[in-house]
């Protein structure tokens, strides 16, 4: 059985956590990779769907993706998690989790400056954070908690999600996780 791992993608909302996502995980099919994403919006929709904003309701989220990812890598898969996942402790626990049950878990984090996102804000909430219509935004009027040690940090504003794939490959291969080509 091949080595099960976790890629969780952590970044602030339009940090582009779900587009290098959707780069990579192509790249690693071809390769032989088994391999789900667990995207944040999707989760909320059909496994966490009634959870609010609260921190209590995020950490409950994020415990429940991190419990699919780890039953994903405890035999021998991949897990591509992305998630906003803003506090560390956590993300912290996820990843004990993971490596409890013997997988790997590699914290990449989507090194984004609010202002880029909020540049960018794919989804027009960050302008509605900052009119008051949203609250308990993260980034906004709640916080996130940045990795201070990720296995991979990727800077997106010069990067593209083509580059940042290629980072998140040479990891993988460094750490024997896929084949090198």
């Amino acid at each position: 059985m091949s080595q099960g791992f976790v890629l969780w993608f952590t970044g602030l909302s339009g940090s582009g956590k779900t587009t290098v996502s959707q780069a990579v995980v192509p790249i690693l099919r071809e390769r032989g990779v088994k391999i789900e994403v667990l995207d944040g919006d999707i989760v909320r929709t059909n496994l966490s769907k009634g959870l609010g904003f609260s921190k209590e309701d995020r950490d409950t989220n994020i415990l429940r993706v991190g419990f699919v990812a780890n039953l994903l890598a405890r035999n021998g898969l991949a897990g591509c998690c992305a998630c906003i996942s803003p506090y560390t402790a956590i993300r912290d626990t996820v990843r004990r989790q993971v490596e409890a049950d013997g997988g790997v878990f590699i914290e990449v984090f989507m090194d984004t400056p609010l202002d880029a996102c909020i540049q960018r804000d794919p989804k027009g909430l960050y302008k509605k954070a900052l009119a008051g219509e949203i609250k308990q935004f993260t980034g906004i009027d709640d916080p996130y908690e940045a990795p201070t040690d990720p296995e991979i940090r990727l800077q997106t504003v010069d990067t593209t999600p083509e580059q940042c794939a290629q980072q998140i490959l040479a990891v993988l291969e460094e750490r024997g996780l896929i084949p090198s080509v």
